[in-house]
């Protein structure tokens, strides 16, 4: 008889939570919200833009922002594109622009304006933030890539002395996906402020875990995704600060959606989801994260026997639902091997399947034999006890299994 694994790749990606679904169900047949929300000319419309702003109202709440300030996309990975693409070429559009106003007026002087080509980023975000700055790479966009500290954390000191008159943004996630740090988000906003660039943040393993003001942390652009907590794939949002500086080109266009900013036809049944787990999200934000916070304490007393462990980036401010730690004399992958009945990663979802070691460890100074021993736990809203001691459990057996074998 098949038994369903255990699952602790939360950080991965999330089940849809029941009364999610059932939101969305309520908009997929004829006898539910059905109709395009852009077709203003009827019922069928109405009812599906309603249930779509109803979405935009949650998921600003759950961030502190106005509703205006929420385009819909499919994902916090396009979510980031739009934001660093979108702020760098707006930059360099308008910079085109200055510069021919600059050549027309003979009284300026030559060096009165300064073009914004440059981004601050650090090496451990997530790929869907260093691809698209290494994309810019080659449209004459220059990127500077700032290593973390060995606890996981990137220094506002050390994104200070990278930033340039030329800095046209940064972008720093608030949590970092697979080690669970948190970053001084509203220091970093405050600099970006005083230094005159705009901040992006991805936030899409932060929300539902920290409690989020866009505005009292300085944030210009904000990346999240619904499948990160509860909601469906697929489905996502980037919070854009209302202002003239934080005007982005966009990426898709046909139509004009989104203020312009992100065109197609919106999913109605999945924005009812990301609302939806939004509304949950900021519920039940202290009930999770006391919940997160047991579990934590939990694995990590089970874990005490065990020799030659660590828990990697242990030092710094982090979020209790994901935990990397790394086994001497163990290699990660083989013991997942050995732990068939349930469900971890070696590292994001985006890079598992590479042989190397994860990038993130890479550059938190972990020698590569011991980021090759390391391997994620994410726990979630429907982890028990109990699973945490069944996994601690075959955890030791694994470990003494390859160690007794290695002897």
């Amino acid at each position: 008889m098949f038994t369903q694994p255990l699952y602790f790749d939360y950080a991965a990606t999330t089940p849809v939570d029941k009364s999610v679904a059932a939101e969305m169900t309520k908009c997929l047949t004829f006898e539910g919200n059905f109709g395009n929300p852009a077709s203003r000319a009827h019922f069928y419309g109405w009812q599906a833009e309603q249930v779509v702003e109803a979405a935009r109202i949650h998921v600003a709440k759950l961030i502190n922002a106005d509703a205006r300030e929420i385009v819909f996309t499919s994902g916090a990975t396009e979510a980031n594109n739009l934001a660093i693409k979108g702020c760098l070429e707006k930059s360099q559009s308008v910079d085109g622009e200055l510069e021919q106003n600059h050549q027309q007026d003979h009284h300026q002087q030559d060096n009165s304006h300064v073009a914004k080509n440059h981004i601050v980023t650090s090496q451990i975000e997530h790929k869907a933030v260093l691809d698209a700055c290494k994309a810019l790479e080659q449209h004459s966009v220059n990127v500077t890539y700032v290593a973390p500290q060995t606890s996981g954390i990137t220094r506002v000191d050390d994104i200070a002395n990278a930033i340039t008159p030329q800095t046209a943004l940064v972008s720093i996630m608030l949590v970092n996906n697979e080690l669970g740090v948190i970053n001084d988000i509203a220091a970093i906003g405050q600099l970006c402020q005083a230094r005159g660039c705009l901040l992006h943040v991805d936030a899409s393993q932060a929300c539902g875990k920290v409690a989020i003001d866009v505005h009292a942390l300085h944030i210009d652009f904000l990346s999240l995704s619904a499948h990160k907590m509860y909601g469906p794939k697929g489905i996502g949002a980037l919070f854009v600060k209302r202002s003239p500086k934080t005007v982005i080109n966009a990426q898709i266009h046909g139509g004009g959606h989104e203020r312009g900013m992100r065109s197609g036809t919106l999913p109605t049944h999945q924005l009812a989801g990301l609302g939806e787990c939004s509304r949950i999200a900021a519920e039940q934000l202290d009930t999770d994260n006391a919940h997160y916070k047991a579990l934590h304490a939990h694995f990590l007393t089970l874990m005490q026997p065990l020799s030659g462990w660590r828990v990697n980036a242990q030092s710094a401010p982090r979020v209790d639902n994901i935990i990397n730690i790394a086994i001497e004399q163990v290699d990660g992958e083989v013991l997942l091997t050995l732990l068939d009945d349930i469900a971890l990663s070696t590292g994001s979802a985006c890079t598992s399947a590479s042989v190397e070691p994860s990038y993130v460890l890479s550059a938190i100074g972990l020698p590569r034999a011991l980021a090759h021993s390391s391997f994620r736990i994410s726990f979630g809203r429907y982890t028990t006890k109990d699973d945490v001691t069944t996994l601690v459990e075959k955890i030791h057996q694994g470990v003494n299994t390859l160690r007794s074998s290695a002897a």
